[in-house]
């Protein structure tokens, strides 16, 4: 996500004749699209995108346990040594 404001900052500088950017050669104010682009190819391919959402899911669903225990009145692995 980062490289891709970058992209799109370095676009309009690029585009509006601002600052040193105006003097950069089109690569490289687009080189950080084609860094966005491999950046999620490899993310999709490595499993680290499904990784990462499955981490998410279960910190959810185990919110959600601690939750419903704590309003039942049932012991969770945070208050376990803490006296009522």
């Amino acid at each position: 996500m980062y490289l891709l404001m970058i992209g799109i900052a370095s676009l309009l500088m690029k585009y509006m004749e601002f600052g040193p950017v105006a003097a950069w050669p089109w690569w490289l104010v687009l080189l950080p699209f084609g860094l966005a682009a491999l950046w999620w190819w490899w993310a999709d391919a490595s499993g680290y995108t499904k990784r990462v959402e499955m981490e998410k899911m279960y910190k959810r669903k185990q919110d959600r346990i601690d939750k419903q225990r704590d309003a039942l009145g049932m012991l969770t692995a945070k208050n376990k040594g803490k006296k009522r």
